[in-house]
């Protein structure tokens, strides 16, 4: 089922976050802890995206390989540094394709998205998923904003390419603002509306622009460490420091240093909680 982490604070190696901790992500490619009967290791390769300021104001590095292979994790990504990182270990569902192109993370302009779980019959739901959100948005009083062929624009064939095409049209600036205010309602119109159809679904979407980062909690394991220096989102704590939270689950969160937001994504009340 994949494991992900998103970072924003003072400037680090990008390759030393791939590694940091006892339990890092790169640990967590062959021995995870919480993977919710979603595989057992994570093995079918990974990427880590940077934001450094230039154009393109975010750069990617993938490899459909296993991350204990690859030479670039201790020798070419730790000279790089970034006051934002966002990087994934994958485990590909059955039927899937292992290929670079279905490494998380997936880029588009200022935004880079990964996702943990699975969308089960995801071809059909995506399909279905988008007729709602284009059903939404024109109630708006947006145009169109979605068309059946935008899901061939995907990367790949993959659950997680698709649902990223999804997410990158409701969070264009031309998609209907009462309906879609802030990448945290996104998220939680694109989650609300792929349970519809597929209630299995495991949906832990990880977000970032550079600046913060946002996630969802859907049957599947989500903790964070914030500070008033750093903001980290993960699958799981890379080690035992005690500030650590465990998101709840079914929750959608905003986290950047000093402010980590959680909200309900069942229509709960939302919490801002003490860093």
């Amino acid at each position: 089922m994949c494991r992900h982490l998103g970072y924003v604070g003072p400037a680090v190696p990008v390759g030393e976050l791939l590694v940091r901790g006892p339990h890092s992500l790169r640990t967590q490619a062959w021995a995870p802890r919480d993977m919710r009967g979603g595989g057992t290791i994570n093995a079918d390769g990974f990427g880590v995206a940077w934001w450094h300021g230039g154009e393109p104001p975010v750069t990617r590095y993938r490899n459909p390989a296993p991350i204990w292979t690859d030479p670039a994790v201790e020798e070419v990504l730790p000279h790089l540094e970034s006051t934002a990182v966002l990087a994934a270990v994958r485990s590909a569902t059955i039927g899937m394709p292992v290929e670079r192109s279905a490494c998380a993370p997936f880029l588009h302009e200022q935004w880079a998205f990964s996702h943990n779980g699975v969308v089960p019959d995801w071809r059909t739901v995506s399909s279905a998923v988008l007729s709602d959100l284009d059903a939404a948005a024109t109630r708006a009083g947006a145009t169109r904003l979605l068309q059946t062929g935008d899901l061939l624009e995907a990367e790949s064939a993959t659950d997680s390419a698709a649902l990223w095409v999804l997410l990158r049209r409701l969070l264009d600036p031309a998609a209907p603002r009462d309906l879609i205010a802030s990448p945290l309602a996104a998220l939680r119109l694109l989650v609300t509306t792929v349970v519809t159809h597929a209630p299995a679904a495991r949906l832990n979407l990880l977000l970032g622009d550079g600046a913060s980062l946002w996630a969802t909690a859907w049957e599947h394991a989500l903790s964070a460490l914030v500070t008033d220096d750093y903001a980290v989102l993960a699958s799981e704590p890379y080690d035992a420091d005690p500030r650590w939270q465990s998101i709840p689950e079914h929750s959608v969160v905003r986290a950047e240093p000093g402010l980590l937001t959680v909200e309900s994504l069942n229509n709960d009340p939302v919490t801002e909680r003490a860093v």
